[in-house]
């Protein structure tokens, strides 16, 4: 792999795994810190959004934050921005939890919903369909597994391409009484539902993959 060194902020708005996160960037290559810091978030080499919990809290708290203008304001530039489990949901344009419906950021169309299986929430390790040219899932095998904890999940991909000179958007899958979407890498937004800091060494090659693209 290359050399990394590459600068990484772990955006803290009050919600995510942020030292786990910090602990897996670490050991992945990168140089981290956690920080709500509007220059240090503008000038990483990488920004990471984490999320648990509720949607509508999640987007309530980057707000106050300002990290809804930290994230446009990077990818505006073509700054990289990796979004995990509720910080992936966010992205999308709205999420709707126990019938409240919240505004998220719309970097993608779509609606954030309840997993419809018969076990929820999906919690533990599952396998995903990724894309044969995934940059982000890159030497991985197709049986590794990753970790998830969540109730909720986009379901439909919307964002249709239209511009030939675009590349498509890379949209990786898996199944929990349904399928959803896993994944996403969309230019400098990439964004996973599972936990890479929790999923042992696929995750750990995972955030190496996303690192030596900053």
């Amino acid at each position: 792999m290359a050399e990394r060194n590459k600068r990484v902020v772990v955006f803290d708005y009050g919600f995510g795994n942020i030292r786990s996160a910090e602990r897996a960037l670490a050991r992945a290559g990168a140089e981290v810190e956690v920080t709500r810091d509007y220059d240090a978030a503008m000038n990483a080499d990488g920004l990471l959004v984490p999320g648990v919990g509720a949607f509508a809290a999640c987007m309530a708290g980057l707000r106050r934050a300002r990290g809804d203008w930290v994230v446009d304001r990077r990818l505006a530039g073509g700054r990289p921005v990796l979004g995990i489990c509720v910080g992936m949901q966010i992205l999308f344009g709205r999420g709707i939890e126990h019938g409240v419906e919240a505004e998220g950021l719309a970097e993608w169309p779509g609606t954030v919903g309840p997993l419809k299986a018969d076990v929820v929430p999906h919690m533990g390790w599952n396998t995903v369909e990724a894309p044969a040219d995934s940059e982000l899932f890159a030497g991985l095998p197709a049986d590794a597994r990753y970790y998830f904890v969540h109730s909720y999940a986009v379901r439909e991909w919307e964002l249709t391409v239209t511009n030939p000179a675009m590349p498509a958007p890379k949209v990786t899958w898996a199944t929990h009484g349904e399928r959803f979407v896993a994944a996403v890498e969309n230019g400098p937004l990439w964004a996973t539902q599972f936990h890479p800091e929790k999923s042992g060494d696929a995750g750990a090659r995972l955030l190496a993959n996303w690192i030596d693209t900053l």
